[in-house]
């Protein structure tokens, strides 16, 4: 007599059967009772007895030799067991994959298949058990629930060559010559449920769908990041008519916008994002990329309020919604990294960016404000460790209170931005070196943080511009010349050796100490000109320009004291140079500048500069 004949001679009696299938589908109805309940203690309790009831009575059936009587019940008891526990976990882990291929290995002893094959894979286990159901029809309708399972994980997993073959063999196509997975997503076809069969949680068509939309907006994503744009249009537009909750059909309308934007269509963008900002409850990412949007056309004030908009969205507490007890599209979708459109960051980096934006387009007052509270957010401790959204890196929190004073002064705040200085003081001064050292060593250094001699001396140096605007000459040349002492102790080891800040947005250090230089030298040399003492601004304009050759302003300044002092010859060769530095192309540079040290050398830049040369050009067509 057969293995096979015994084991299903020894199988349950029917009544035992049907009291195991009773109790699965009284676990079934709790469940999907449960899903209607709101979030709370309560109802996590009640999952947890219905996951360990399913859990007992799984064991009660694998505890019994693998019989084809029985198999029905137990796979559906497992596929039960396995998608009640994702959702509760909201992950897969090894614990699932072990259970499914228990439960393949238990087909395959139905068939006296396994024997020499127990160390078989995952992938060769299905392709066994897969070959073998043809032998047990009734069986398909619960296998391909568990190829939806098996399919979940691994697309969750980024397994999708395993993906790709599991589909082809449910498919019947063992052909390698389609590959595309939402191809073989859309002509995989799961055998309907019988109505008698044991209840299950979720169906293997509905599993097919939210794997469908995953899969078509995981891999619209990607086409997005990686500039792939006509084709992650097409895949993002499938995602759309697919399967969607609200919230996910909101996020692909995001995406949507973005790929739109980027493909220079502006208008259908747009309406993606009101669409998205319709669908969903999280208005966070369309309102990002609605003010990129908004930027690109160059409308400035309905950028700055999305902005707003967006960072009054994060400040508000939404109300966690209680997850479904399924497996549904935002458990198979990766967390969005800082490249997605779906990224939206913190509190604190939007209210950042917002304040930036005011700054950069002139709006000091806005920007003043926004400053103000986003070093409010950040001292009270409320934000985690902050680090704006950009790429590369932005500015880190020193950074961000030199642009604060920036903004203060040029708000006309002086005052303000002279205590903003003091905290950022306070902060950082014992940080620094107490000797003369090169760059290389301050870089290299455990103690003092690398770039902390340029935050120092750009703090004195705003104190400086915030005394002048309080007509406070003395304490405004007093500032400059702490700012220049501090600098002059940090010397390049090597002009090349300037690697890209963490902090700086790309700037190299030695290029932003060399304009820190020449921005000290040329404010401290501006304010010996108001006091009229020409001879000492002389002085400070011409090491500027030796420390900083290419520096058009500090020349400028230069030829004006130069032709004031009536210093003809001199002068003359300065005007030679700054015109055959003019005439030659501009260099598009690989670094740029930190924000405040732009704004900075933008306040020092020189009136009418093409005025002077032309005035300077007559002069010197004139006879001595």
């Amino acid at each position: 007599m057969s293995r096979r004949t015994l084991l299903g001679a020894s199988a349950p009696r029917a009544s035992c059967l049907d009291l195991w299938r009773k109790k699965n589908d009284r676990l079934v109805g709790q469940a999907k009772e449960v899903m209607t309940q709101k979030c709370g203690l309560r109802r996590q309790q009640v999952i947890q007895d219905i996951l360990e009831g399913l859990r007992g009575l799984l064991y009660s059936l694998q505890g019994l030799p693998a019989a084809v009587p029985i198999l029905p019940l137990e796979l559906t008891v497992t596929c039960n067991f396995i998608i009640l526990r994702v959702s509760l976990t909201q992950s897969f882990t090894e614990d699932q994959a072990q259970g499914i291929q228990q439960a393949l290995k238990r087909v395959l002893e139905t068939q006296e298949q396994l024997g020499p094959r127990s160390e078989q894979g995952l992938r060769e286990l299905w392709v066994s058990v897969l070959h073998a159901s043809s032998l047990l029809p009734d069986l398909l309708p619960t296998l391909h629930l568990l190829a939806g399972l098996q399919a979940a994980l691994w697309l969750s997993t980024d397994h999708l060559g395993d993906l790709a073959l599991l589909l082809q063999t449910l498919n019947g196509t063992q052909s390698r010559a389609s590959e595309d997975l939402l191809l073989l997503l859309k002509t995989w076809s799961p055998p309907v449920v019988e109505s008698d069969a044991p209840l299950i949680l979720q169906d293997a068509k509905g599993l097919r769908d939210i794997l469908l939309t995953a899969f078509a907006f995981r891999q619209g994503l990607q086409e997005l990041i990686t500039g792939s744009l006509p084709k992650a249009l097409s895949s993002l537009q499938e995602a759309a008519s697919s399967r969607c909750s609200r919230p996910v059909l909101a996020q692909v309308y995001t995406a949507l916008g973005n790929c739109l934007r980027k493909m220079g269509n502006p208008q259908r963008a747009l309406l993606y994002l009101i669409a998205a900002l319709k669908e969903g409850s999280s208005w966070g990412p369309p309102l990002l990329e609605a003010s990129r949007l908004y930027r690109q056309l160059g409308n400035t004030t309905a950028e700055l309020e999305s902005l707003e908009l967006l960072a009054e969205a994060l400040s508000v507490t939404h109300s966690s919604e209680a997850p479904q007890i399924l497996i549904e599209v935002e458990l198979l979708l990766p967390q969005p990294d800082p490249a997605s459109p779906l990224h939206c960051g913190t509190q604190s980096q939007v209210k950042h960016l917002l304040a930036s934006r005011c700054l950069q387009m002139g709006r000091a007052e806005g920007a003043a404000e926004h400053y103000l509270d986003l070093l409010a957010l950040l001292l009270d401790g409320s934000e985690p460790r902050f680090s704006p959204p950009s790429c590369p890196p932005g500015p880190c929190m020193p950074e961000v209170f030199l642009e604060a004073a920036i903004a203060l002064i040029e708000a006309g705040r002086a005052q303000d931005a002279l205590t903003v200085c003091e905290e950022l003081l306070s902060r950082t001064s014992f940080l620094l070196p107490k000797m003369p050292r090169s760059w290389e060593d301050v870089r290299k250094g455990t103690k003092e943080l690398p770039h902390c001699p340029l935050w120092v001396s750009a703090a004195h140096l705003l104190q400086g511009q915030a005394w002048v605007q309080l007509r406070a000459q003395k304490e405004a040349v007093s500032e400059f010349s702490r700012c220049l002492e501090l600098l002059f102790r940090v010397m390049p080891k090597d002009k090349d050796q300037g690697a890209a800040s963490n902090c700086e947005q790309g700037c190299r250090s030695d290029v932003a100490l060399q304009h820190l230089r020449a921005a000290a030298l040329i404010s401290r040399g501006l304010e010996w000109v108001a006091s009229g003492q020409d001879t000492k601004a002389l002085q400070d304009f011409l090491l500027s320009v030796q420390i900083c050759p290419g520096h058009r302003d500090a020349s400028f300044h230069l030829l004006q004291t130069l032709k004031k002092l009536n210093r003809r010859d001199e002068a003359s060769a300065v005007w030679w140079r700054l015109k055959a530095q003019i005439q030659l192309p501009q260099e598009e540079a690989t670094w740029s500048l930190p924000l405040y040290l732009e704004t900075y050398l933008n306040w020092i830049h020189p009136p009418d500069c093409e005025t002077l040369l032309e005035e300077f050009q007559t002069l010197l067509a004139e006879p001595h």
